[in-house]
């Protein structure tokens, strides 16, 4: 991948994880970039399929694209940056992220977003007034058709 894709994507993400919202600049470990739909499910390698990921979101999330909503017990699709609004499937509850439908929830389980270490960064960062993020990091560019 080349330069200019990685700096695309980073700048579209106003250097914060796409999923979980962490800053760049508070990370130690380099965040990573993301194939949406994985390469082994036929996700191309164009900046309409890349997302920025923490190493712990991008870790747990690998190739998956789908997830079971603990509510529901329904396999369901994980949250998709480039053609969901993040406000409509996650909010902030302290340093805890909610999932406000079934796709939030089903993304927050399989990406273990909130799990007690995050949780506890999460809070430190809010003590610090680094987080959670002000509003433009959740705008997201245009739907794409």
């Amino acid at each position: 991948m080349d330069a200019a894709l990685v700096a695309s994507v980073t700048r579209r993400a106003h250097a914060a994880c796409e999923y979980c919202q962490l800053p760049q600049a508070v990370s130690s470990i380099p965040f990573e970039i993301d194939h949406i739909i994985a390469q082994k499910h036929g996700g191309p390698t164009v900046l309409e399929n890349l997302g920025l990921a923490c190493f712990y979101c991008n870790s747990h999330k690998g190739p998956n694209i789908a997830g079971i909503d603990p509510e529901s017990g329904r396999i369901v699709r994980l949250y998709h940056p480039r053609k969901d609004r993040w406000n409509k499937h996650f909010h902030w509850d302290g340093p805890v992220l909610v999932g406000l439908s079934a796709v939030g929830r089903a993304t927050l389980a399989v990406l273990v977003i909130n799990h007690p270490d995050a949780v506890t960064l999460r809070a430190s960062l809010i003590d610090e007034g680094l987080f959670p993020p002000t509003e433009p990091a959740l705008r997201h560019p245009p739907r794409l058709p």
